[in-house]
């Protein structure tokens, strides 16, 4: 689908008619013949890291999207815990449901460190932490914290700058005989500029695979060509498809790094898109 409309032209439209268009976008991927997709559509917080919590909600219920994956940027989910108990209010008031937290750093192998990174997924109720760049000597002790708190890591990776973890099959080599529980959060971006065939990287990460942070690129190759999800060259169809074929049942979070002083046209479009492409495969987004 093409639009005439300028990026701050659709954003002042948004602004100006939400209770229109969420909705609009919503009911065109929500046919009543459609099966309920196996797996969901949220957002990574980063998303609107120049936003306030409060502007954030606003802006998820304006996409009709209630899940959220949360991270300690502006006043999204601090790790304090008074003002984390603060965040966890405002967002069970507005409907919105926490399921992942990242992406959360563990550069450090130090048992006090790691530790209060899972105190605080454990005291908001998420189930996976999306660990940013933990190094391979942590990832014993990291392995101790999952098995005593039952609560997931989903390592993401993060491209040809990434000394680890470029791709998701470098995940799962260094995960491949710890804890079940610790797996990958699969950055499509990223993956793809560092050459790993998506549908590929879905179906080997299998049921370690407990996060995936959607985004497209208009060049494969280059970081900063990202567009909205739909403008790209990244197959979701596909990616879709191999989630379905796997089992998949975690969420899909829109992470959509750029334009953050005015991101709210692209994620409603990518929303549409992925929703647009859910339903061309007979399933609806509820």
């Amino acid at each position: 689908m093409t639009t005439t409309l300028s990026r701050r032209t659709f954003l002042q439209s948004a602004a100006a008619l939400p209770a229109l268009a969420a909705p609009a976008l919503h009911a065109q991927a929500v046919p009543e013949s459609g099966k309920p997709s196996p797996f969901k559509l949220g957002l990574a917080s980063y998303t609107f890291r120049n936003f306030t919590r409060a502007q954030m909600i606003g802006f998820m219920q304006q996409l009709h999207v209630t899940g959220l994956n949360c991270k300690d940027v502006k006043d999204h989910l601090p790790m304090d815990p008074a003002a984390e108990a603060q965040a966890l209010a405002d967002y069970a008031a507005a409907g919105i449901q926490l399921h992942a937290a990242g992406v959360i750093g563990f550069p450090n192998d130090d048992d006090a460190d790691i530790r209060s990174k899972f105190e605080y997924a454990r005291r908001a109720g998420i189930g996976v932490i999306v660990a940013g760049d933990p190094t391979p000597a942590s990832l014993r002790r990291i392995d101790r914290f999952v098995r005593e708190y039952d609560i997931r890591i989903a390592i993401h990776n993060h491209g040809p700058e990434d000394k680890s973890f470029p791709s998701p099959f470098d995940v799962l080599k260094a995960v491949k005989d710890l804890d079940p529980r610790i797996g990958c959060c699969i950055d499509l971006g990223h993956a793809a500029r560092a050459d790993a065939d998506l549908v590929d990287a879905i179906h080997a990460a299998g049921p370690r695979l407990y996060n995936l942070h959607a985004k497209d690129l208009a060049n494969m190759k280059e970081k900063d060509s990202q567009v909205a999800v739909g403008h790209g060259v990244l197959p979701f169809r596909e990616i879709f498809q191999a989630l379905i074929e796997t089992g998949y049942q975690g969420f899909v979070d829109l992470e959509y790094e750029i334009h953050e002083d005015d991101p709210l046209p692209g994620v409603i479009e990518s929303f549409a898109f992925m929703r647009g492409v859910l339903d061309g495969m007979g399933y609806r987004v509820a």
